[in-house]
């Protein structure tokens, strides 16, 4: 293949870095904020199902094709040179086993069509998805010891292929691999988000890894059966689901994307340990994730100043293969989750102790049932798939056990697995992940990427640092287990 694209040299972090030194001299930095390196990209190609597959078209359910998830989610994986795979080149190993995985991942390599009503189906074309062969003259080792987003010059590792982020008629899957100087490699994929959730696409992933480690079926077989999640007839909303509300904002109170910070909080043992002192003697019993999520409600309210008598909206995405009778099949990869919605006042929030937050992220999640999401299904139609409620609005997502880190081409498990960004969507901050992570002490911990205005930022930290430092000897500046990295 010939190198048609001139050499990608990315400078804008160091730019950004100049442009807000005073802002961030008192910040710690990874060393990997300000790493310049170059990319060379090879002109991109598509990658069809390696055998004939069928030419049919497939409806995705009522579930998939909600106006909030019509956007491309990127995904990144780091792995280190591993010296038994000597000789061998990641990118064709992944580039044929993409191929591969496609015969039984066939709708992956059509192209979406919207019917009247809005209705999307995948036209099963066979026409592929996007790959794009890439180097780099950059070291795993030089993206820092501890490797989380933001991730330097993440637009050269995943291009953005021109004309090709749309939703409708554009190809569903755009994958770079990248070598690295080392032997090791990054492996970065932008996914149309009607098609899968986090689980469905991560088992798509694992897929391609099992093939390219020499296997021909995947262990998990891919279920399409979407109809499993579309709506009733006639369709009867039995929730309020006010996630969907309908809010006027006529304040603006959208986060602006001027002067954004982005920054990981890692959250280990100790720091659990020290939120948890904050719980209530009868909610003890709570789970890392609402403990967690109720806290970073809370301080990030605080942070952004609304208006006292305000209403704010926590999402959480509740995964609902298990929550059916019987449960979704084993191998469904569509969207199987709900975003049930806390909501209280900004004043009651921010005043009350975390205890109060906390029940209210708990009752959120107890409401995701079966029924919830026929009645979900029967809303999303009625109201022809609208887009989950943005004002004053923050979502976060659990990718912990989505699988992610546990993908393996060859050459182990990865570095780093996850989310690319600390944000995604319409409005990048409004949402969070939480990214499984082991620390560069090798204690293991939640990661989570959060964007705020650069003002806000500042004062999250003092709040989420305050909540850990009432705990004596515990706290993001004393506590060997806790990162706080900044970028931009």
């Amino acid at each position: 293949m010939q190198d048609t694209s001139e050499p990608n040299i990315s400078f804008h972090h160091l730019s950004n870095l100049r442009r807000h030194k005073n802002q961030l001299s008192d910040m710690p930095l990874s060393s990997s904020t300000s790493l310049v390196f170059t990319v060379r990209r090879r002109e991109q190609e598509l990658v069809a199902p390696a055998k004939p597959t069928p030419h049919e078209f497939k409806y995705l359910s009522d579930i998939d094709d909600q106006e909030g998830l019509r956007f491309q989610i990127p995904v990144i994986q780091f792995y280190r040179n591993e010296p038994a795979m000597s000789g061998q080149d990641p990118v064709k190993i992944i580039r044929k086993a993409i191929a591969e995985a496609l015969v039984f991942y066939y709708p992956f390599a059509g192209r979406l069509r919207e019917q009247p009503g809005r209705k999307l189906m995948v036209d099963c074309t066979g026409e592929g998805v996007i790959f794009i062969e890439a180097d780099a003259n950059v070291r795993l080792e030089e993206f820092g010891d501890a490797l989380q987003p933001p991730f330097p010059c993440l637009e050269e590792l995943l291009y953005d292929v021109p004309g090709s982020g749309s939703v409708i008629g554009c190809p569903l899957l755009l994958i770079q691999v990248t070598r690295l100087m080392c032997g090791g490699f990054i492996f970065a994929l932008r996914l149309n988000h009607t098609m899968s959730d986090a689980t469905g696409l991560a088992q798509f992933m694992t897929a391609v890894g099992e093939i390219a480690r020499g296997t021909r079926v995947p262990s998990v077989p891919p279920v399409w059966e979407r109809e499993l999640l579309n709506a009733r007839n006639p369709q009867h909303v039995t929730f309020l689901h006010r996630e969907y509300d309908q809010v006027p904002d006529p304040k603006g109170t959208l986060i602006s994307l001027d002067d954004m910070a982005h920054r990981s909080f890692f959250f280990g043992l100790t720091e659990m340990a020290a939120l948890r002192k904050h719980v209530p003697s009868h909610l003890r019993t709570c789970s890392t994730f609402e403990v967690l999520t109720a806290c970073i409600w809370r301080c990030r309210t605080i942070a952004i100043k609304p208006d006292p008598e305000e209403d704010m909206r926590m999402i959480c995405i509740v995964n609902a293969r298990a929550k059916f009778q019987p449960p979704l099949p084993v191998g469904y990869y569509g969207n199987a989750f709900a975003i049930p919605a806390a909501i209280s006042s900004a004043e009651k929030l921010c005043k009350n102790p975390l205890g109060y937050a906390l029940e209210l992220v708990k009752k959120a999640k107890a409401d995701v049932t079966e029924e919830y999401m026929r009645s979900l299904a029967d809303l999303l139609v009625m109201k022809e798939r609208p887009h989950f409620t943005l004002v004053r609005t923050y979502l976060v997502s659990d990718l912990t056990r989505a699988g992610f880190g546990e993908v393996d081409f060859g050459w182990g498990r990865p570095v780093y697995g996850g989310t690319a960004k600390g944000g995604v969507g319409s409005i990048p901050g409004l949402t969070s992940f939480y990214i499984p992570f082991r620390n560069h002490k090798g204690e293991d911990g939640i990661l989570v990427p959060l964007c705020l205005p650069r003002p806000a930022m500042e004062r999250f930290v003092k709040e989420i640092e305050s909540m850990i430092k009432e705990s004596p000897g515990h706290g993001f500046e004393n506590s060997n287990t806790t990162l706080i990295v900044s970028a931009m």
